[in-house]
């Protein structure tokens, strides 16, 4: 296995690798000049904002494709190797780059390339402090390399005291660099750069247009800083970053009290969760040596020197931080209400940013999941059933939705249940790739939604205020069919190839391996395929079909709003061929270099450099017959939606509904229905019974006790202190002390009295004393002696 330490010395890193900070360093910057200077500008400080980002999206852009160079470099290196080594028999030996071919050849394909410097360190035994050091000196490379595991001089593995992490306490701030920062870094700043421009025509004119951008802006830094951390410190300070920032957007609009409750909802729902990642980044620290390397803590996990059972502690906590953030049930009913924010921000927060941090924090201790959960072999963990329960859960909610945006929220519920799914069955980069994917489809209709919003005089009511629209707004509503096509995994569209990985990778159907048999994942995964597409069937129709029942005229949205919305298209056609399977490249005659590509630029980093085949890792099989099972389920469920509305709309093209449905004739069905519109009773659970408990008796049970127990217990304390008290002073002070001090004084004076007495002047009376005294002394040295 590939060192660490051996990795950062080898690596031989490009200008943007050093210099990868300046990505979310820009808008940063932004930010602070927006608030200072913004309102003086000609467009309010949206052009800082714009010139910011794309500055950053440039960056990453660039850094992408070296990545991508590096990788498609080695490969070539390696496959020219591997031509070279020919038996005497003719065969092709096999060969793995190690530390020692790396000496040679480069690092291993995919290596992480990390630049560290010590901002904080104590070096007890040199009693010093050091504050904005290289990060780089011969002791920080020692201790990585014992907290590596390295072998110590009494044959233990070095880790704790014995690695010698006791003599120094050292806080690191860096950057990481591998695939999975490199395809966040680009999928961030892309999506924020069309956010940015969308929104100089959505929010044109709003009362807080400075403030909009300038947290837009910080929003985005946010998340590239986390993307980009190299230990979980960082990761911890941009993840409450990023918390911070959703909160001052999604209450953007404070003044009205349903979107300042759906923001301090956002807010406390997510410090819930927050518990579990300090606490989970604590134990982690301990556990791997007082570290909070990222790259040290992975290699540890998987080399076994942190005990299994410590690392399914420290991943329970940790998932708990993803329920919150990432929105898994029951976690997560703060994201549809977070739709009172600018819909900009639904889809910044929805596509690349917020709700995608719980996600890649997986991915970013990955190792420390798939061995706390003991994820090889096994057919389900907790990961996989909270992912798989969500997945469904959420899409069950999307179908009683009336808003728009709240379909499309309680969606991306059920696509990050898909993504969490994906990790907890072992298929890592179908979980990565559907993240990948999501993030374009899911950002085309999130932005198209704010485009039908925009026509309809502000309102996302899709029964009251929309349908037709498609004959005002035909860029709208092509953009929103091909991205609810790629959202439902219809070929070969985005979302197919992404989903279908992720089936396939469950190990649960006949033929397709996996790193284990997920069967009940598998039924989640398929039950979620169909209704993605039946859910997004009925909102297409519902927005775009039948007649306007809206007021006025609607109209196509601006070139702002919709040059976004075709960029966006596009790439939901054709990011899916990224990671097409060998089978489907051959069939089609293509390069065979074309099969796997985001396997080979995102997975080495998360995957190869800590979980080998020696670790149970393998990659699962492509299955034809999964895919058009799959595909059919959602055809058939579309065309029962479509057919529905179709039938309705011939009797009433106004009409949203049968007024004598199945939930008015079955009671089942009405039962069924109504908890769904009560959203599980999640809410009622949190906000009725739990806060109002809280609230309520709980806090007038606290207020009882406190004014018949507490108090009476400090006032019967008072009581006994007043009583001591006048007891001592009238016994003890009165009767003993101050009756001692007068008769000592009585007794002086007396004395005083009889002496002055003797005072006569007269010298043969002094002479008679001193006679007396004299004889007294002598008496008593006589008797004495």
């Amino acid at each position: 296995m590939f060192a660490v330490d051996e990795a950062a010395e080898l690596a031989d890193n490009p200008w943007l690798y050093d210099n990868v900070w300046l990505i979310p360093a820009l808008p940063a910057v932004s930010f602070l000049l927006i608030l200072f200077f913004g309102k003086r500008l000609p467009y309010k400080g949206a052009e800082i904002g714009i010139v910011a980002v794309l500055g950053s999206f440039a960056l990453a852009l660039l850094t992408t494709f070296t990545w991508i160079g590096d990788i498609q470099g080695l490969e070539e290196e390696e496959q020219e190797e591997a031509r070279s080594l020919v038996t005497a028999d003719g065969e092709v030996q096999d060969v793995v780059l190690t530390a020692e071919a790396g000496e040679e050849h480069g690092p291993p394909r995919g290596a992480p390339v990390v630049n560290e410097v010590e901002w904080f360190g104590i070096g007890t035994g040199a009693n010093q402090v050091t504050l904005g050091s290289d990060g780089s000196d011969e002791a920080a490379a020692a201790e990585g390399t014992a907290a590596a595991g390295e072998e110590t001089s009494d044959g233990e593995e070095g880790h704790g005291e014995a690695a010698g992490h006791s003599d120094r306490f050292s806080i690191s701030i860096g950057t990481l660099v591998d695939g999975q920062s490199v395809m966040l870094l680009f999928v961030v700043t892309f999506i924020s750069l069309l956010v940015h421009v969308y929104s100089t025509d959505y929010v044109n004119g709003d009362r807080r247009y400075t403030h909009y951008f300038a947290f837009l802006s910080l929003f985005t830094a946010s998340m590239l800083f986390m993307v980009l951390a190299s230990s979980t410190l960082q990761l911890i300070v941009g993840w409450e970053l990023v918390g911070v920032c959703s909160f001052a957007l999604i209450g953007h609009w404070w003044e009205e009290k349903p979107n300042s409750d759906a923001a301090l909802k956002a807010f406390l729902t997510n410090r819930v969760g927050d518990i579990g990642l300090l606490i989970g980044v604590t134990i982690l620290y301990f556990a791997a040596g007082r570290t909070f390397s990222i790259l040290e803590i992975n290699e540890m996990a998987v080399s076994g020197a942190i005990p299994r059972s410590t690392l399914t502690i420290a991943a329970l906590c940790l998932m708990a931080a993803v329920m919150s953030k990432s929105g898994q049930f029951i976690l997560h009913t703060w994201l549809p209400d977070a739709m009172a924010g600018p819909t900009p921000v639904s889809a910044l927060i929805h596509a690349a940013t917020m709700v995608v941090a719980g996600v890649y924090l997986i991915g970013r201790l990955y190792p420390v999941f798939y061995e706390g959960f003991s994820i090889a072999g096994s057919s389900i963990n907790a990961m996989a059933f909270i992912g798989g329960l969500t997945t469904v859960g959420g899409g069950l909610l999307a179908f009683v939705q009336r808003d728009i945006k709240k379909v499309l929220a309680y969606s991306t519920v059920s696509q990050l249940g898909y993504m969490v799914m994906a990790l907890g069955v072992g298929a890592y980069t179908a979980g990565m790739f559907h993240l990948f994917t999501h993030a374009f489809f899911k950002a085309c209709l999130f932005l198209g939604a704010g485009s039908v919003s925009h026509a309809c005089h502000h309102s996302f009511d899709m029964k009251a205020d929309m349908g037709g629209l498609r004959k005002f707004m035909p860029k709208t509503f092509w953009t929103f069919m091909i991205g609810s096509a790629a959202l439902a995994g219809i070929p070969p569209l985005a979302g197919f190839w992404s989903k279908d990985e992720i089936l396939v990778g469950t190990g649960a159907f006949p033929g397709t391996g996996g790193n284990g048999t997920y069967t009940l994942p598998l039924i989640f995964g398929m039950i979620t395929a169909a209704m993605t597409a039946a859910y997004m069937t009925r909102t297409i129709y519902l927005t775009f079909f039948g007649d306007y029942r809206g007021h006025e005229h609607p109209h196509e949205s601006g070139p702002r709003i919709t040059t976004p919305l075709i960029i966006l298209a596009f790439m939901a056609v054709v990011v899916g061929f990224l990671n097409m399977p060998s089978g489907f490249v051959d069939f089609m005659r293509l390069p065979s270099g074309w099969a796997h590509l985001f396997e080979d630029w995102v997975e080495p980093a998360g995957i190869a450099s800590f979980v080998g085949a020696e670790n149970g890792f393998t990659h699962a099989k492509p299955s034809l017959a999964l895919a058009v099972i799959a595909t059919g389920l959602a055809v058939v469920a579309g065309f029962v939606v479509w057919r529905y509305y179709e039938r309705l709309y011939a009797k009433d093209p106004k009409a949203t509904e049968y007024a004598d449905g199945i939930a008015s004739r079955n009671g089942l069905a009405a039962a069924g229905h109504r908890v769904l519109e009560e959203k599980y009773y999640l809410d009622f659970l949190y906000t009725d019974v739990i806060v109002a408990g809280v609230k309520g008796p709980v806090a007038r049970a606290a207020y009882w006790v406190n004014q018949h127990v507490l108090d009476r217990v400090v006032d019967l304390a008072g009581l006994i202190s007043v009583a001591v008290g006048r007891f001592v002073y009238r016994f003890i002070d009165q009767g003993v002390v101050d009756a001692t001090v007068n008769a000592s004084g009585r007794t002086a004076e007396q004395s005083g009295q009889f002496l002055r007495k003797s005072q006569t002047g007269q010298v043969r009376e002094y002479a008679t004393l001193m006679f007396g005294a004299a004889v007294l002394l002598a008496a008593v040295l006589i008797f004495a002696v």
